[in-house]
């Protein structure tokens, strides 16, 4: 049976048109569920080339390898050995196999071609788990070969694991697949709302409820250190305290309401008044933005951003408690109302640059 497929792979590789038949057939359905996905998160792409994009140029590969001594013929398939590289000296790269079928290494170095020669890319960023770790050192070891110089990185990822530390599956033991997670998300959403809120309309609910929840799965991933393993938890990742989504949308949904209930914007003024210590502890972490946005690239830890944002709802949510807005004098009411509307900006620009969107209402 194996036998049989790596055959039929073959021959789709070489244009074959049942196989190639079949195969948009699949690549059809396969599309709509994952447009569903990106609707889901938010996610839209400048340019999808998929795998079978490069499958005219994999000979290509092929035969400039071997003509440059990057590549050599061993036991019947092409094959790049590393023999100067310590490291990779014992794992060579094959990149056509002894039946004549191509593989990942072969359209990654054709994916690397492209990138370079016809999107003019000076920094190529894979975000891949943390098991494609030698796969990625062979391919960026043979581009260098090749002369190419540009930034090459590997943004490895840790693990999403069960309530039993075991990586995450249904009860039925197969991996959960994305788009039910999701969906499994907004329900749980729109029934906290349903509790908390039941004067909203259809449509406003659902609209949370989709903010809620898939906020609450993006930062559940984000807010972690990157290579770091977690542990998935309804319950922790849709509370409304602690170090999630839900408690960062919150502090905004406050502010927004305090200006409902001002029935005003912000105010202009020169100045901030910042007398008690718990407005002060704000005015200082929302000056700390500009500071924490650009260290995000630095290693690429999203959760430096992630954990700023809860620092800086926890010095909201103190400053609510202790500096009335709307009852207090001017001009510290105009003040302070500034120092929400400041608040709220940035919490909202810091969630939308973690992919997160903020309700008005929850």
């Amino acid at each position: 049976m194996r036998e049989a497929c790596r055959q039929e792979l073959v021959k789709l590789q070489a244009g074959d048109k049942e196989n190639t038949d079949i195969w948009n057939e699949c690549v059809a359905f396969s599309m709509q569920d994952f447009e569903r996905i990106y609707r889901l998160l938010d996610v839209h792409y400048d340019l999808q080339c998929g795998e079978s994009f490069y499958n005219d140029r994999l000979p290509g590969v092929v035969d400039r390898l071997l003509k440059a001594g990057i590549a050599e013929i061993s036991e019947g398939a092409v094959v790049v050995f590393f023999r100067d590289d310590p490291e990779l000296a014992d794992k060579p790269l094959i990149i056509r196999k002894r039946d004549g079928g191509f593989n990942y290494a072969t359209t990654d170095i054709a994916t690397i071609d492209y990138r370079v020669n016809e999107l003019k890319a000076d920094a190529i960023w894979y975000v891949v788990g943390a098991p494609q770790i030698l796969h990625f050192k062979q391919i960026f070891a043979v581009a260098r070969r090749e002369g190419y110089t540009l930034d090459f990185c590997h943004v490895t990822f840790g693990s999403v694991l069960g309530e039993d530390r075991k990586l995450m599956k249904t009860r039925s033991g197969e991996n959960v697949p994305l788009r039910e997670l999701l969906e499994e998300a907004c329900r749980r959403a729109r029934k906290i709302i349903d509790e908390k809120n039941p004067a909203l309309n259809e449509e406003e609910k659902n609209d949370i409820a989709e903010k809620i929840g898939i906020g609450a799965v993006k930062y559940a991933d984000l807010s972690q250190y990157r290579t770091t393993d977690y542990v998935f938890s309804w319950d922790k990742m849709l509370s409304l305290h602690g170090n999630t989504a839900p408690y960062l949308q919150n502090a905004y949904v406050r502010i927004r309401s305090i200006f409902r209930k001002a029935g005003e914007s912000a105010p202009k003024i020169d100045k901030l008044i910042l007398n008690k210590p718990a407005e002060i502890d704000l005015a200082k972490r929302v000056c700390q933005f500009a500071e924490i946005v650009p260290q995000v690239l630095n290693g690429f830890r999203p959760n430096i951003l992630a954990n700023y944002l809860f620092e800086l709802a926890n010095s909201f949510h103190g400053f609510y408690e202790a500096c009335p807005v709307l009852k207090s004098d001017e001009p510290t009411r105009n003040s302070r109302l500034m120092l929400c509307d400041l608040t709220a900006r940035v919490l909202q620009r810091g969630l939308d640059l973690l992919g997160i969107k903020v309700p008005e209402r929850m």
